[in-house]
């Protein structure tokens, strides 16, 4: 599973290139408002059809205050968020309901991929990156070490608590959360009365048309940057995974919990969904499913997924 949020960001998923309407046409359109901002430490974006600069502005101070609602949730770098809380004591009380509502779609995905969609595997990651900054491999002891400590499993969760069933064992939410916060920002704008909206939370979400009145487009980018594949965004999010990483940047990033190695047979899947949080965990699990017919068996248990690309590494 992906513990790194920055690591995804290398994907370029071109949507808002495709925003705004041509020189020639923009005075017969609806104006529009755009924001950029920061989302759980990634680049976020949001393109407004039909909203005058004022209430624009508003608005993007609403959805910046959602934003650092949630990653008082889920930021594994922002002091004393919920899941650095949960991660340092082992055990957290009365949980914000945002976080079981991930939990729920954790559980979900973890029984629908046999276990290789974890969220407990923030350890590996941990000790994969302590073995980077001192430029050597994770030993086999180690590396033992650390699986000893994933196990989705063996964490307890209501709406009383969560705990973690053995010392040492922590979590990432870092292959879902974007997808949830995107959710969130869609259901507040939606709230607003906005129809044509673009978000890119780290994953994209569209509703309605573009400023001119044709579709919302996202280019699909593979890991040396060529747009593979166009998707026409109605009403759905899109979310992509590479797990091994750009041509020209850091290494693997999907951990496979059972093994402790990365993912290596797929170099891109993309999944689009009715939500982005559906999207992006599902984008992110497919990456250590092996077997296009189990990658499609996996989707196909989640109502309105679809994969959008599955590209094999070799």
């Amino acid at each position: 599973m992906i513990a790194h949020l920055t690591r995804r960001r290398f994907l370029t998923i071109a949507a808002a290139a495709c925003a705004l309407p041509s020189a020639a046409a923009a005075a017969e359109v609806a104006p529009v408002y755009r924001w950029r901002g920061i989302a759980l430490g990634a680049p976020a974006s949001m393109t407004l059809s039909g909203i005058e600069a004022l209430d624009g502005a508003r608005i993007a101070a609403r959805v910046e205050a959602e934003v650092v609602r949630l990653e008082a949730i889920f930021s594994l770098y922002r002091p004393a968020s919920a899941l650095l809380r949960l991660n340092a004591e082992g055990r957290l009380e009365a949980p914000p309901p945002e976080l079981l509502e991930v939990f729920g779609l954790c559980d979900a995905l973890w029984y629908a991929t046999g276990g290789v969609f974890d969220p407990t595997v923030q350890p590996l990651w941990a000790l994969k990156a302590m073995a980077a900054r001192e430029g050597r491999a994770p030993s086999a002891h180690e590396l033992a070490d650390a699986r000893r400590r994933i196990g989705w499993r063996d964490v307890a969760w209501d709406e009383r608590g969560v705990a973690f069933a053995r010392p040492g064992m922590a979590m990432t939410l870092n292959g879902i959360a974007q997808g949830f916060v995107t959710d969130r920002i869609a259901r507040l704008l939606h709230a607003e009365g906005l129809s044509g909206v673009l978000i890119d939370m780290g994953e994209i979400a569209a509703s309605g048309h573009r400023p001119d009145g044709s579709a919302w487009r996202a280019g699909i980018a593979d890991p040396q940057g060529r747009i593979v594949r166009e998707v026409r965004l109605g009403d759905r999010a899109l979310a992509t995974s590479a797990p091994l990483g750009p041509q020209d940047g850091p290494g693997a990033h999907v951990f496979d919990p059972r093994t402790g190695g990365t993912a290596s047979a797929w170099s891109l899947v993309s999944v689009s969904a009715s939500s982005a949080m559906l999207a992006d965990g599902l984008s992110t699990a497919l990456c250590l499913v092996e077997g296009k017919a189990q990658a499609f068996g996996v989707a196909g248990r989640f109502q309105d997924a679809r994969i959008e690309v599955l590209a094999s590494a070799s």
